[in-house]
């Protein structure tokens, strides 16, 4: 598909059209309305369509264009008259587009009433829009977005709400190809902001350099970055690394990975000298010392973005707060976008302490939400979820329905709760309202897993598991990923669709979703500074709650 810009200058007349030219032919009446629908979103609406089959025909088109066009056509050679002029127009080559104007993608099933509390949540965002997008604007001025993130969405038919945060997020290779101009642009703008003057980065991955998948992310996260203008290259924080290791890929590729080497307040590689350094590791170990004390040069994230520090309930302390305004914005319960959550500190599974602590909040948790279901006129059985309130890797989860589910946990489960990654004992735990989710993709429960950089949506993906239900963790051995099928723009919805039936809208919904969560990031960021150990060997401080 390509663009031109064509421009009208009878008369003296400043005229500028869009023309598209899609492959997309013969046009069914179905096809034709979804055209029209997507022209009514433009801009520069309202503009006439055209549905044309050939270079005689768009030639035509043009000569005879008054007002604002947009044409879609065949796409068939039109390289022999891009220069092509004439007394009323001229007609220049602008750019190739990924896939814009028409979403032939089908809607993931979702398994809930055509029209349920969500679809009509759905129609609120888009009727928004506006507002919506000026909202974002203005927070976006006064906090500054995490370098990048991923969001676990639940769609549950009555909310859509966040239930995990990552701020280094790996699955970057899970990503659809189509939406890497997106990643791009968005790491341009992310970096510039950032070291607007740049020629190195550092990329510091997770030590387990023998999962495929997670180092095809790495290759792919180092592309995109490479693709800004940067020169990426990737050291360890792995002490087996001593000399350049050169990692085969699927598909071909490779990877290299050097020994970190620090030089007084500078950390770089061998003859290497960043600007910038990333890390795709959630120092869930800890806090290494060669990261500490760091001059002039720009950590991404900070240090206290880490497992080290980091709480999901101070995340989702924020969350509470960004939601709260945003639902007054649109006028709707905040509870369609936002999970309940308690806390419960001094817990250990071996020994069965603080579970009395678990017990009263989870009979708690679940009383307010019976109380919100009673008030939508949901008839179903609420649970909640017990995890970590540290970590990541669906390590340290569980499910629960009543008090009676912690009490009764055998050896094995409380083995289970007992530990996260990196073999780190659990000492609090977020007690979260569960979100059942009722999509599914390849005959499996899926939840979408939203990215971003910067303030920007640049994909996502599907996380499907088929031996999992609507109420557990699909964040396990067995799931796979299903990239979202963004139509070329993740901030495109199609404003005339019917409520449920169009896929772009489903994704900005969630694009506005996991924007929340970024933007509640962003304050959890700004509110725990202080929560950072003196030390560096301090792997798991007492963290206070932020208020």
């Amino acid at each position: 598909m390509h663009a031109l810009w064509a421009s009208n200058s009878a008369g003296g007349a400043s005229l500028s059209l869009k023309v598209l030219f899609l492959g997309i032919f013969p046009v069914d009446s179905d096809q034709a309305q979804s055209l029209r629908d997507f022209v009514s979103c433009l801009p520069s609406s309202p503009v006439r369509v055209a549905l044309l089959c050939g270079r005689t025909k768009a030639i035509q088109a043009l000569r005879g264009c008054t007002s604002e066009c947009l044409f879609f056509a065949r796409g068939t050679d039109f390289q022999g008259w891009l220069e092509w002029q004439s007394r009323n127009a001229t007609v220049r080559f602008a750019w190739p587009l990924s896939e814009i104007a028409v979403s032939t993608i089908p809607v993931p099933n979702l398994a809930t009433s055509a029209t349920g509390p969500l679809l009509e949540l759905e129609r609120r965002i888009l009727d928004s829009l506006p507002a919506i997008e000026r909202w974002f604007r203005l927070q976006w001025q006064e906090h500054t977005p995490p370098f990048y993130g991923s969001v676990d969405l639940r769609n549950a038919g009555f909310k859509l709400a966040p239930v995990d945060m990552n701020l280094y997020p790996g699955g970057w290779n899970n990503l659809s190809e189509e939406m890497l101009p997106c990643a791009v642009q968005a790491a341009q703008i992310a970096i510039e902001k950032i070291c607007p003057d740049a020629r190195n980065l550092l990329l510091i991955p997770e030590r387990h350099t023998r999962n495929v998948f997670y180092l095809l992310n790495v290759a792919r996260l180092a592309s995109v970055l490479r693709t800004t203008g940067l020169d990426v290259r990737i050291g360890s924080l792995s002490p087996e690394i001593t000399a350049p290791v050169v990692i085969s890929l699927p598909g071909g590729d490779s990877l290299t990975i050097e020994a970190l080497v620090r030089s007084g307040p500078r950390l770089g590689l061998a003859g290497f000298d960043p600007c910038a350094i990333l890390l795709n590791n959630d120092l869930s170990a800890g806090i290494p010392e060669i990261l500490r004390g760091l001059d002039q040069q720009v950590l991404l994230p900070p240090l206290h973005a880490g497992w080290a520090v980091r709480r999901k309930s101070n995340h989702f302390a924020a969350y509470d707060e960004v939601t709260d305004e945003f639902a007054r914005l649109l006028g709707i319960d905040p509870w369609l976008l936002n999970p309940y959550f308690a806390v419960c500190g001094e817990v250990n599974f071996h020994e069965r302490r603080g579970e009395e602590c678990l017990a009263s909040n989870i009979d708690w948790l679940l009383a307010r939400v019976r109380e919100k279901y009673a008030e939508h006129g949901i008839k179903e059985e609420p649970f909640a979820i017990v995890k970590a309130d540290a970590g990541t890797y669906g390590m340290g989860i569980m499910t629960v329905k009543s008090a009676d589910d912690v009490r009764d946990l055998n050896r094995k489960q409380r083995n289970k709760m007992a530990v996260v990654k990196e073999g780190l004992a659990v000492q609090q735990v977020i007690i979260q309202e569960g979100v059942p989710t009722r999509e599914r993709v390849d005959d499996g429960v899926a939840e979408p897993v939203v990215y971003m950089l910067d303030r920007y949506v640049v994909g996502g993906f599907y996380r499907v598991h088929k031996e999992r239900g609507i109420d557990e963790n699909l964040n396990a051995p067995g799931a796979h990923f299903v990239p979202l099928a963004f139509a070329g723009s993740c901030n495109m919805p199609d404003c005339r669709a019917q409520p449920g039936a169009s896929s772009s809208n489903r994704f900005y919904s969630y694009g506005v979703v996991a924007r929340l969560a970024q933007l509640a990031a962003s304050l959890e960021l700004e509110r725990t500074t202080h929560l950072l150990p003196p030390r560096a060997d301090v792997a798991q401080p007492e963290a206070a709650a932020v208020t």
